[in-house]
């Protein structure tokens, strides 16, 4: 079994009240990865992702193109220590 790992990511662009936070919510459930998607005052989105390894890059892969109303920027990503957080939700 792969052992679960943890990315926090920011998403600079376009990316508040076009449901990139629902969308990822959706995303991450169809990939069976935990964490949480957020508005930030500064405009951006804050993410984390844990699970799987390929899981997490797929969710990672998706932060670079967001919902069809998005535009992306910039992502930024930090690894950080899983903490086997479960579900996700939007904050």
């Amino acid at each position: 079994m792969e052992s679960r790992i943890r990315r926090r990511v920011w998403v600079s662009g376009r990316v508040q009240g076009v449901a990139f936070r629902a969308s990822a919510r959706r995303e991450a459930r169809d990939a069976g990865v935990a964490g949480y998607a957020r508005n930030l005052a500064d405009g951006r989105v804050e993410a984390v992702f844990e699970g799987e390894p390929g899981a997490v890059a797929a969710l990672l892969a998706w932060c670079r193109e967001g919902p069809s109303h998005a535009r992306v920027d910039r992502v930024e990503v930090r690894e950080e220590t899983p903490e086997g957080l479960a579900g996700f939700e939007v904050r």
